[in-house]
């Protein structure tokens, strides 16, 4: 059973990935995960965004960003340029604001393009997982420590497991794919 768990463990990592590559993914609203990528250089290291300040919605299409200390907001507004998120900061005293603009049909397409190549990539990581798990599985049978049944029924589980998070991958982007068409 060792394997089942270790097969699942591997494939709900590249599912998380997924989720976190998906974030990361602008959509037609405001959404403050999609800075979660960014690094600002502060006090002599790089520290996440999101440690830094309070990130709000006040619109559908505008984000907030407040820093705790108010003397880091030129720095979030360079690493926020530096990040290539195509979006524009614009510095305002204490705060930073950030427009994000509309979406036309073509950044919408390259945007679902987008999700479906990072969906490629996680299904890529998830038969990984279940290469590599059924290796671990016949080098037990070489070595005679488990009968070809077993074998046989571990495939199958390790199986079932990639048909379930590449069906939870397909429905993940699906998702992401509605919430950017939808204008």
């Amino acid at each position: 059973m060792r394997i089942k768990e270790q097969t699942e463990e591997g494939m709900k990592a590249a599912l998380n990935h997924l989720a976190q590559e998906l974030k990361n993914i602008r959509t037609g609203r405001a959404n403050p995960g999609i800075l979660d990528s960014v690094s600002v250089e502060v006090y002599g290291s790089p520290m996440r965004l999101r440690d830094l300040a309070n990130i709000t919605v006040p619109e559908s299409r505008q984000l907030l960003i407040i820093p705790f200390d108010k003397k880091n907001c030129a720095s979030i507004g360079k690493a926020i340029e530096k990040a290539n998120l195509g979006l524009r900061p614009i510095v305002e005293g204490d705060v930073v604001r950030i427009n994000i603009p509309p979406m036309d049909e073509n950044i919408r397409k390259d945007m679902v393009k987008l999700c479906h190549k990072r969906r490629e990539e996680a299904k890529v990581g998830i038969r990984n997982v279940r290469a590599h798990n059924n290796k671990i599985v016949r080098d037990e049978k070489a070595q005679g420590n488990i009968g070809e049944d077993i074998v046989k029924k571990e495939e199958k589980e390790i199986q079932t497991l990639t048909d379930k998070y590449c069906k939870l991958a397909d429905d993940m982007v699906a998702q992401k794919e509605k919430e950017i068409l939808t204008i």
